[in-house]
């Protein structure tokens, strides 16, 4: 309703040509102020980008809340409009994402969750700070920068579109359920959706891998072998040995008495269960993918990574100790007094219903995000709405062999906005989006990613790096066996 007033304010602006770039910083919206408004051909990094109206403003939608956000708008605009997601708890703007989105010819924007840093300090007595990074920001820079791109136009835009991967697949998902009006199709990356739950996993699996002391069981300098050594036992399960696990679920036991003492071989093995009732463990295979590695994020720290949530969101402590979290009961606090910060509503009706698209996926081997768990919330989706439904207006593709929003050795460069383009403007529902690998620039594996349940399976002849010799078929058994939700 409130979109829809502030819209209505600017019917005038709408049969205009648009208020040139630099006229806009005058403009008045409730609660907005317009920093600066300039023509542009560089990004704020110096990158070379086509001429665009660059327009910095901030927001205060109510006391102690100031989310900063930029709205671009290419001279040679296509139409149409592409909100842009954050990573982790981060508080500076996806101005890479902005980028690629304004080459494309899209206006775009992006905000900083209202915070500035990635540290979780900044929610310390600032609850209202906590519900921006959750879910408001990203909704508050949505309707202001139609207004803008409205206002400097003369007109709005046809379509409007959310990218965004981990805490960005977060802030797709919360669009799609609190605010479905918002856009008309959405792009979920590795969504870290499920947000309290997997803070717990990560305490649960630092835990698990370190000693009281709080020194590592497993050396960092194994975790190569041991994704070697459960690549080599599950890599034939899907009929084709190459390289890559289909389905880390269907791996079975490995052995790893070769690479790992008893206690070190039994830490592993329970970040691979995770926590039961509560969390999907991480997949067998996310060990070790190069950058993207088990010592970044549960290794390394000095603590449980995103601890701070529990001492400085939920606690209100910043001397609370982390060993003295109890899974069930603090989730259930947590997700009494917290609950916000979830986006797992299983009935998205109010989306579907106004023919919104929602394309997600995950790769296999996602350290940070357990795709076992984006499976899950999809097949809860499809359990609630029904299949036909859910399969009508939400696709899931998985990755095998990619890691978390990219990277790993499997296919990880792909179109998801142009295949969700094609679906909402044209009606062509996405069954496969060719992905490709490339080592060196150079692409050298192609495969389709085909919509959940069914995979790419090889038809038996010809290169098993050329996504054409693939078929999308349903496995053998396409029923989920992720963990609990």
């Amino acid at each position: 309703m409130k979109a829809a007033l502030l819209l209505s304010l600017l019917a005038p602006l709408g049969r205009a040509a648009g208020t040139p770039c630099e006229q806009l910083v005058d403009m008045t919206l409730p609660n907005v102020t317009i920093r600066s408004a300039v023509m542009a051909q560089t990004s704020p990094a110096g990158a070379a980008l086509p001429a665009f109206c660059r327009i910095r403003a901030v927001a205060r939608p109510v006391a102690d809340s100031e989310i900063e956000f930029e709205v671009w708008i290419p001279a040679a605009w296509n139409g149409k409009f592409q909100g842009v997601g954050n990573g982790g708890y981060s508080g500076a703007l996806g101005y890479a994402a902005m980028q690629r989105a304004l080459r494309s010819g899209y206006a775009t924007a992006s905000h900083n969750t209202g915070h500035a840093g990635d540290d979780l300090r900044f929610g310390q007595g600032h609850p209202e700070k906590v519900r921006d990074y959750a879910y408001r920001a990203v909704h508050v820079m949505t309707v202001n920068a139609k207004l803008l791109i409205r206002a400097h136009t003369g007109r709005a835009a046809d379509k409007h579109y959310f990218v965004g991967c981990s805490a960005g697949g977060h802030q797709a998902m919360s669009e799609a359920q609190r605010y479905p009006e918002d856009y008309d199709g959405i792009v979920a990356g590795a969504p870290a959706n499920n947000r309290l739950r997997q803070t717990m996993g990560l305490h649960y699996s630092w835990r698990a891998l370190h000693r009281e002391d709080g020194t590592p069981i497993v050396p960092a300098a194994k975790l190569p072998l041991i994704t070697q050594a459960v690549v080599a036992s599950c890599d034939a399960r899907d009929g084709l040995k190459d390289g890559l696990i289909a389905d880390p679920r269907r791996c079975g036991p490995v052995d790893l008495s070769g690479i790992l003492t008893e206690p070190e071989a039994e830490a592993v093995r329970k970040v691979w269960a995770g926590l039961p009732g509560i969390f999907a463990g991480w997949p067998m295979g996310s060990e070790d993918n190069g950058s993207q590695s088990w010592k970044t994020y549960l290794l390394t720290p000095t603590e449980p990574m995103r601890s701070g949530l529990f001492r400085y969101f939920l606690f209100h402590d910043p001397h609370w100790d982390w060993r003295t979290l109890d899974y069930q009961r603090d989730l259930a606090y947590a997700e009494q007094h917290l609950g916000f910060m979830q986006a797992t509503a299983r009935d998205m009706t109010p989306f579907a219903r106004r023919g919104g698209k929602l394309l997600m996926y995950a790769g296999w081997v996602d350290p940070v995000v357990p795709p076992q768990d984006t499976v899950s919330y999809y097949e809860a989706v499809s359990r609630q709405m029904g299949e036909p439904a859910t399969h009508g207006f939400f696709r899931l593709f998985m990755a095998p062999g990619m890691a978390h929003c990219g990277g790993g050795p499997g296919p990880n460069d792909f179109d998801s906005v142009g295949a969700l383009d094609q679906w909402v403007t044209k009606g062509i529902a996405p069954e496969r989006i060719i992905a490709g690998h490339a080592t060196n620039g150079i692409v050298d594996r192609t495969r389709p990613l085909c919509a959940h349940p069914k995979v790419a399976r090889y038809k038996g002849a010809g290169s098993i790096d050329e996504a054409a010799n693939f078929v999308c078929a349903y496995s053998e058994n396409s029923k989920s066996s992720s963990g609990e939700r």
